[in-house]
């Protein structure tokens, strides 16, 4: 192949004459590089290298789209990958193959997320497509850069949370690729997070009337999240209650999904018990669901509603009710260990796990004990103590 060697200019290039048959002329400056002209009098600048004793073309440009010096530098590069071990057509061919981003963003999710992540919808829905798909989506997942990602997470300096977030959701995707060996590296990793300060955030004796007032003309939503205060569980949980689930006045959550039913399954996986005080159902009575309870979700953009009609810049999430519930247990004195049973926390001990049971009628009476103190509050009248008896 190397019979037809010629110190290569552009002028020499540009009088080089179409064959019968395509032809190479071999660049004596640049190693491995050479001019291809075919019949039809196309020309274009090839770099054919041997990797494992098997030659390789690796296509340049046309000639006429990029000068000879630019070839050479080109040229160079590619035959300094060769001498590290790279075959950097095999490379290039891989890097086409492997999809958009989006492509493997909906393949992350099909074969992996949907079976392991329960917030994987949450995800996807509200972090990935909203703001990594217009950016990213039409791009070849393995020509992402990091600048690329710090240019996201700068556009959502203002919002460093949901930064923070969407950073973590591109970098799942970009992890779950490299082990599927469709990218080499992860663009996410050294990108500095945003500090975040730990929310503390609970309503106030003065605000929750306010918000309990504005709950009620929210419709389910609204009584997704009165359910959400007066249980203290997950918001996830809550929005995806079953009437199945209930039994003699319990809340029974399997802790994996359940697909028939929609449920998502708890977060930590276990089995969790929970009782229902009076208010909770007396509020599952005025819905009078069968089947799903609520069936809603978006219960954040609702916080959000509610807090602007209440002029509360301190916003409050759904979340910050499930904490004021269990700030409410510690402060009327049945201790953090109730706290962490009745939420479900995963640092719950082995023997609470096995034991859960045996702690019945002590939950009922916490659960029934901050019903009765939120329902006073925003209520305003001290409210008659239920005595509770149990076999």
């Amino acid at each position: 192949m190397n019979g037809n060697k010629r110190n290569l200019t552009e002028m020499l290039i540009r009088n080089l004459q179409p064959r019968e048959r395509a032809y190479l002329v071999w660049d004596t400056k640049q190693k491995g590089l050479a001019v291809q002209v075919q019949p039809t009098g196309n020309k274009a600048y090839k770099v054919i290298y041997s990797y494992r004793s098997r030659p390789r073309w690796y296509h340049l440009a046309d000639a006429t789209a990029i000068g000879l010096s630019d070839a050479r530098k080109l040229a160079m590069r590619i035959m300094y990958q060769v001498a590290e071990g790279h075959d950097p057509q095999a490379e290039r061919k891989a890097a086409r193959s492997v999809g958009t981003f989006e492509e493997i963003a909906d393949r992350y999710v099909k074969e992996y997320a949907m079976k392991n992540n329960k917030s994987w919808n949450h995800t996807h829905s509200k972090l990935v497509r909203p703001h990594l798909i217009p950016r990213w989506g039409k791009l070849h997942i393995s020509d992402i850069t990091r600048a690329d990602v710090e240019a996201v997470h700068t556009a959502l300096a203002s919002r460093p949370s949901l930064a923070n977030q969407v950073l973590a959701a591109a970098s799942a995707i970009f992890s779950w690729a490299m082990r599927r060996d469709i990218v080499k590296a992860n663009p996410c990793l050294l990108v500095d997070r945003n500090e975040e300060r730990s929310r503390e955030r609970v309503l106030s004796a003065a605000e929750l009337p306010l918000f309990w007032n504005e709950f009620a003309k929210a419709g389910l939503h609204g009584a997704a999240l009165k359910m959400l205060l007066l249980t203290g569980q997950r918001p996830g949980e809550v929005c995806a209650m079953r009437t199945e689930h209930i039994v003699d006045g319990w809340w029974e959550m399997p802790g994996a999904p359940v697909p028939e039913l929609k449920w998502p399954g708890t977060k930590n996986g276990e089995t969790h018990r929970v009782w229902l005080p009076a208010p909770a159902r007396e509020l599952l009575d005025e819905v009078h669901a069968e089947g799903q309870v609520f069936g809603v979700n978006e219960l954040d953009a609702v916080m959000r509603t509610i807090c602007k009609a209440l002029g509360v810049t301190d916003k409050v999430t759904p979340h910050d009710l499930r904490r004021t519930h269990g700030t409410m247990i510690t402060r009327l004195g049945f201790g953090r260990d109730a706290m962490d049973r009745i939420q479900n926390h995963k640092g719950r001990g082995v023997t609470d796990v096995y034991d859960r049971h045996s702690y019945a009628t002590e939950n009922q009476k916490v659960m029934e004990a901050v019903a009765r103190k939120l329902m006073e509050i925003i209520s305003g009248k001290k409210t008659k103590a239920v005595v509770l008896q149990f076999g």
